[in-house]
């Protein structure tokens, strides 16, 4: 019996959020578990092309642990996933549109599209979805 695949939704500005987003998407991927992360609401401004190391993240509590002790930043984790597994990472589609962005706005060779969120969880139903 395969795997069913994992389905994550991104809203979260908070490193702390999207570290383990990011931890638990690239061991899925490199587990050969297809992944699918959905990059929605605040969440797609940390993968602006425009932001930059930790100031692209929220002022969450553990995030100055996180920046201090140099852990892998999120991003990186999200495209060693995608290096070295099956893991595709979609931008919502209407997020885009509220904030006049497009894919060439988005951190380079990361993502693999725009998507809807009725599409992303119409497909969702064929796995298991976690929301960060």
């Amino acid at each position: 019996m395969a795997t069913p695949p994992l389905f994550i939704m991104l809203s979260s500005v908070d490193r702390d959020k999207l570290q383990l987003a990011s931890m638990i998407a690239s061991v899925a991927a490199v587990s050969e578990r297809p992944v699918h992360v959905f990059v929605s609401m605040g969440a797609i401004k940390v993968f602006a092309k425009t932001a930059s190391g930790n100031d692209r993240y929220g002022d969450s509590a553990f995030n100055a642990e996180l920046c201090e002790k140099n852990a892998p930043d999120p991003i990186d984790m999200f495209g060693q996933g995608k290096m070295l597994g099956d893991m595709k990472v979609w931008a919502c589609s209407m997020v885009l549109d509220v904030l006049g962005w497009d894919e060439s706005d988005l951190v380079d060779d990361l993502f693999d599209g725009q998507m809807g969120l009725t599409k992303f969880l119409s497909d969702a139903e064929e796995g298991q979805l976690l929301s960060m």
